[in-house]
C-alpha cells in the first residue's frame, strides 16, 4: 500500500514560532511610515545594520517626502556614500518622494505601492505590515526563502511562488508573524551553513532537521 503523505495543522505546528518572533520588530530602525519607506528601499544588499548607523543623518537632511522630493539625486549621495548601489537608490527615492509628493499619501496597498520606483512584493508587504496596515501577504526576503523549504511549510526558490504557498497554508492573520518570523529565525537559529537545528523552536516539524537525524 502506498503510504499517504504527512497532513500538517502549520498554524499549530509553528505556533511556537509565532510566540517567540512574531511580534518583534523589524531589525530596521524608523519612527514613522516615511522612514520606513527609505530604509527599505536603502536596505537592498545592504546590512540593518548600516542603513542604521546611516540614517539619522539622512532624516535630519531630509525628514519628509516634501523635502526628498525637492532633492536631486546627488544631494543624496553623501548620506548614502558606501551602501550598495547607492547612485540608483538615490535616483529611485527622490522619483519617488515625486511621485508621493507628501507622507500622507504613501501607497496603503500592494497593487499602489509596487507601482513605486524601487518597491516590489517583499518590501511593500513590509512596509504596510511594519506601518500598521492590514498584511496583504506574507514578507519573503533571503532568510524566509531558505526557511520555509527546510521547514516544509513551501517548496522552490521562488520568492511569489513560496510566498504564495505559505499564505494559502494560513489564516491571514497570521501572515505577518510567519513571514518575520522566519526571518528571524534565519538570522538567528537556521543559519545557511551550520544551522543551530537543536534551539530551533520548529525542529520538530522542520523535514530539514528529520532528515539530519536520519543520517
Amino acid at each position: 500500500m502506498k503510504r499517504q503523505p504527512k497532513t500538517h495543522d502549520w498554524t499549530r505546528e509553528i505556533a511556537p514560532l509565532f510566540k517567540k518572533y512574531g511580534t518583534r520588530k523589524h531589525p530596521l530602525d524608523y519612527e514613522n511610515k516615511y522612514q520606513l519607506t527609505v530604509v527599505v528601499v536603502l536596505s537592498s544588499r545592504t546590512s540593518d545594520k548600516i542603513i542604521n548607523n546611516m540614517s539619522p543623518a539622512f532624516f535630519k537632511a531630509f525628514p519628509s517626502m516634501k523635502e526628498l522630493a525637492r532633492a536631486n539625486p546627488e544631494d543624496l549621495f553623501p548620506y548614502v556614500h558606501g551602501i550598495t548601489n547607492f547612485a540608483n537608490k538615490a535616483k529611485w527615492l527622490t522619483s519617488l518622494a515625486r511621485i508621493v509628493k507628501d507622507d500622507e499619501h504613501i501607497p496603503s496597498t500592494i497593487d499602489e505601492m509596487v507601482q513605486l520606483p524601487a518597491i516590489g512584493r517583499k518590501s511593500a508587504n513590509v512596509i504596510i505590515s511594519e506601518s500598521g496596515g492590514k498584511a496583504e501577504g506574507v514578507i519573503v526576503d533571503l532568510h524566509v526563502l531558505r526557511v520555509a523549504p527546510r521547514i516544509g511549510i513551501a517548496k522552490g526558490t521562488n520568492p511569489e511562488k513560496v510566498e504564495q504557498q505559505i499564505m494559502e497554508k494560513l489564516p491571514q492573520r497570521y501572515w505577518r508573524a510567519a513571514g518575520m518570523g522566519m526571518s528571524f529565525l534565519g538570522r538567528e537559529v537556521c543559519r545557511p551553513t551550520n544551522p543551530h537545528c537543536e534551539e530551533c523552536v520548529v525542529n520538530g516539524v522542520c523535514e530539514y532537521y528529520s532528515s539530519l537525524k536520519k543520517k
